[in-house]
């Protein structure tokens, strides 16, 4: 197991992030990276896990969406055509450790709103996403989805509800396949840059897949399980400080 302090509370806490994320049609990945930077993994092992991680929750999470019958493939297309390619190429750059904590505490700030449903939230009125709107919102996330090891939809899910392109459960069915998709291909611009995946990660995933299983079951019912997102946000928040003042 990776020669971290503490390692075994990291293990169960791991399941709870992937609970929490995959409840709302997310891979989990900044709040697996959260996890992370707060028990002092290094960037090379942060980045690749996160996406491996993200691939099964993410694909668990789109399967009971999916199957509950929210995905809606003209929704998900637009942003998937660019943010492929781009999450490719995001994948294939090495970013300086220092640099690489400040994006990523940026975006870590997305996520803490969405957990306190601070933006993002759902609206009757919907409108039809353009096809350079698409493109462009896709091509930016798929970027830096590839560049720090995120799936994306933490990003997509607030635009999606803020713009009023979808619902809020068809918002996280197509942010679901978006992580998935985005993730896959980062790992793979990643690895052609000679980046290798820890075989210890795969326990990781076989851990994260517990709560992912359970969380996207129930996510995609009824379930509305504040309380938790608040303590989760609490633990994003205390790696968005780690990761601006240390």
């Amino acid at each position: 197991m990776f020669q971290i302090e503490n390692i075994y509370l990291f293990l169960l806490i791991l399941p709870i992030v992937s609970f929490l994320y995959s409840s709302v049609g997310h891979g989990g990945a900044s709040g697996y990276l959260a996890l992370m930077v707060l028990f002092s993994f290094s960037p090379e092992i942060m980045k690749p896990t996160a996406l491996l991680l993200n691939l099964f929750v993410a694909g668990i999470s789109f399967y009971y969406y999916y199957k509950a019958g929210f995905f809606n493939k003209s929704l998900f297309i637009p942003f998937a055509i660019s943010s492929i390619p781009l999450a490719f190429l995001g994948g294939t750059i090495e970013v300086d450790a220092s640099i690489y904590k400040k994006i990523l505490a940026i975006l870590l700030v997305f996520a803490i709103l969405k957990m306190l449903n601070i933006f993002g939230k759902e609206n009757n009125s919907i409108k039809q996403v353009k096809l350079w709107q698409g493109l462009v919102v896709g091509g930016i996330i798929g970027f830096f989805s590839g560049l720090i090891g995120i799936g994306g939809g933490i990003i997509l899910t607030p635009v999606i509800l803020l713009l009023h392109w979808g619902k809020m459960k068809e918002a996280a069915a197509v942010s679901a396949l978006f992580i998935w998709v985005n993730s896959a291909s980062g790992l793979i611009g990643q690895l052609s840059t000679g980046i290798s995946i820890n075989i210890e990660s795969f326990i990781l995933v076989v851990i994260a897949m517990i709560g992912g299983v359970l969380g996207g079951y129930l996510g995609s019912k009824k379930l509305n399980n504040q309380k938790l997102r608040y303590i989760l946000a609490l633990v994003l928040f205390m790696a968005c400080f780690k990761l601006f003042f240390t």
